[in-house]
């Protein structure tokens, strides 16, 4: 084999490696972001199920649920009382 093919193969495959790692940060946030707004939401819905004959109404939109998903329990609590003190 040629040397200039075997350098070529391996600066190639030394560019996929950096673009891969270039790559998998944002998309590992993206997914990140996702998957907590995901679980904000569905708490969300559960917690509006549960308050809603207190007549206590948490609204659910991505920002809320995003707020949820990344703070939890507390997230969820300075909703509430946002949703109480603004009703």
């Amino acid at each position: 084999m040629d040397y200039m093919v075997a350098l070529s193969f391996f600066f190639g495959l030394l560019l996929v490696y950096v673009l891969v790692r270039i790559l998998y940060l944002p998309v590992r946030w993206l997914f990140l972001i996702l998957y907590n707004g995901v679980l904000g939401g569905v708490a969300l819905w559960v917690l509006n199920l549960l308050v809603d004959p207190l007549g206590l109404q948490v609204a659910l939109n991505p920002f809320t649920a995003l707020i949820a998903g990344f703070l939890g329990i507390p997230g969820i609590v300075v909703l509430i009382i946002f949703s109480y003190l603004v009703s």
